[in-house]
């Protein structure tokens, strides 16, 4: 049981340092989306990703040790938590406090990425939502009423309100 309890505890450590991980990476993308910056958004979606996928695997690994001690236990695999591993520890008190540290960490860093993602979500619904609407405003330019400006042979120009340009001007 001491061995698996080490091995739970050094799973769980290790997970909270790859949602700790996860959580600078989040933030980065925070500046990334507010700069606008595409290829950076890219590579940061890339190197989440991977550390995701390191998180799920350690994920896994978790399930394995805590099914051993469920065995050990002779608990059901599907009812323990780790909450109740706290409890059960309170004879082993520096492993309990080693649990309800590791356990702590992984739940601050998951709401501090759960807040952050949610940030990082709102700001790219903004984007797209600023985008559309530009997108919308250069289309209506296009469509302008034309100018009653005439030509001296008595033509009409051809102008339209508010175009200036015959397209869009990135420089600006």
């Amino acid at each position: 049981m001491a061995s698996l309890m080490e091995n739970l505890i050094e799973i769980l450590n290790k997970e909270s340092e790859g949602y700790e991980g996860l959580l600078e990476t989040s933030r980065k993308k925070t500046e990334v989306i507010i700069k606008g910056d595409l290829e950076a958004l890219s590579q940061l979606t890339e190197e989440e990703q991977a550390k995701t996928n390191i998180i799920s695997n350690l994920d896994k690994k978790r399930e394995e040790v805590m099914k051993d001690m469920a065995n050990v236990l002779n608990m059901d695999v599907n009812t323990l938590k780790l909450t109740q591993l706290v409890e059960i520890l309170s004879t082993r008190p520096e492993e309990q406090k080693a649990l309800a540290a590791a356990i702590e960490r992984i739940r601050n860093a998951a709401e501090s990425l759960q807040r952050i993602n949610h940030q990082n979500s709102e700001l790219l619904k903004n984007s797209i939502e600023m985008v559309q609407f530009e997108l919308n405003l250069l289309q209506a330019m296009k469509t302008a009423p034309e100018t009653a400006n005439y030509t001296r042979g008595a033509y009409s120009t051809g102008d339209k309100m508010g175009v200036y340009g015959k397209g869009f001007d990135a420089k600006q």
